[in-house]
């Protein structure tokens, strides 16, 4: 095991004697406690927040993955005990399992290099890290400074044990990913832990964690106007490609009207792309996805978007299929399956066409491919936006 360092006695004694007392208090409340209407109106005041912010998400997370993580979902709130902001956490010791039986592939870009942390650690993470392409705090941007802090007072605690009773031993690592570049909590969190670093014995490290490409689409334009933006080389390819595809017969991106039902044909095809690397393996991660999945769309619609199911037809034949969220300005592009065998008409690329004519017509105003920096994804127009990994490490005792 790796070896911990207790909270040292003078961090503890620079909160009571440094420090003003705190607007906001932490206090442990379960995620099941929490009312669905409570956190998503706390999730909806954080302009930084997305689906993957929403109850239904983390409900359907904690009901297809929770038996490999534990609930350390911490409640913000003011002096009358009034709930303010939520922090999502939970803790577990990898941020996604990499034995064969339960882990899943979610994301098949380029692993970026990141600070490690001891697979042994007991490790803090966002609630449905791995599976959430974005996270934050939950409250409004002025509340979130005191939020952090009063998050940071409850990390810096002499006893673990009024964080977590279960289990008591102390934490190794806080390690918050997902954070979107410049958004609130970034800089509230990194404030907040940061001005205990030197007293706590802790290291804080900010990186960028990775990138989510994301096609910006000017407003009240039309699908060749926006295809227009491209370089000419990528629009005579896309074109090249989804006329080749029409040759075949109609090219029509349904949506499922039941989607429940319809899940065995996306995994399907995606297990057709993916194979053992898919989300959906003849496993128990594999059967925990499948009810991740199950659960999004019998959850949402959320405050904060919804979720769609969509398959790619070409002459009537399913050749790929999508899952997306949908906000009032954003696509959200997060899962896909294609069929191998389609491959000479290039389903990804009329799949993607399709999705972008969608965002278009409904005047959205970016369509997000979410996680990973593969090349397709700059083949229309997309521009990085970064995320970012706050982690917070005990210093070891030697």
């Amino acid at each position: 095991m790796t070896p911990t360092l207790e909270a040292d006695p003078d961090c503890a004694r620079a909160e009571a004697t440094q420090r003003p007392e705190p607007r906001l208090h932490a206090e442990r409340r379960s995620f099941e406690s929490i009312e669905p209407a409570t956190w998503d109106a706390l999730a909806a005041q954080n302009p930084a927040a997305t689906p993957f912010s929403a109850w239904a998400f983390h409900r359907a997370w904690w009901d297809g993955y929770g038996e490999n993580a534990h609930d350390e979902t911490i409640a913000l709130v003011d002096r009358g005990r009034q709930l303010v902001a939520i922090a999502p956490l939970m803790h577990r010791h990898v941020v996604e399992p990499d034995d064969a039986e339960t882990a899943t592939h979610l994301r098949h870009g380029e692993t970026p290099a990141l600070t490690p942390v001891a697979p042994s650690a007991k490790a803090v993470y966002f609630g449905a890290s791995y599976h959430a392409d974005y996270a934050t705090l939950l409250g409004a941007p002025a509340d979130l400074p005191a939020a952090a802090d009063a998050l940071a007072v409850a990390f810096a605690a002499a006893d673990p044990r009024d964080l977590d009773p279960a289990h008591p031993e102390p934490w190794d690592a806080i390690d918050l990913r997902r954070l979107r570049e410049n958004a609130p909590a970034v800089e509230a969190l990194a404030a907040a832990f940061g001005a205990r670093e030197l007293d706590c014995g802790w290291t804080l490290n900010l990186e960028r964690e990775d990138v989510c490409p994301v096609v910006r689409i000017q407003p009240g334009v039309d699908f060749e106007t926006c295809l227009g933006t491209l370089s000419r080389k990528e629009r005579h390819e896309i074109r090249r490609k989804v006329r080749r595809a029409e040759a075949a017969g109609p090219v029509q991106l349904v949506e499922s009207n039941d989607p429940p039902a319809e899940l065995g044909a996306f995994i399907e095809l995606h297990q057709k792309r993916w194979g053992e690397d898919g989300l959906f393996p003849e496993t128990r991660g594999g059967e925990g996805s499948r009810r991740f999945v199950e659960r999004l769309f019998e959850l949402f619609p959320s405050p904060l978007g919804s979720v769609h199911l969509t398959f790619l037809e070409i002459g009537g034949r399913r050749v790929a299929a999508a899952i997306h969220f949908e906000t009032a300005d954003r696509l959200l592009f997060y899962n896909a399956g294609i069929d191998p065998e389609a491959r000479a008409l290039s389903p990804g690329v009329c799949l993607t066409e399709r999705m972008l004519r969608r965002a278009v017509e409904r005047g959205l105003t970016r369509l997000d491919f979410l996680r990973g920096n593969e090349p397709y994804k700059y083949d229309w127009g997309a521009v990085d936006e970064p995320i970012q990994r706050l982690l917070v490490r005990r210093t070891v005792k030697r």
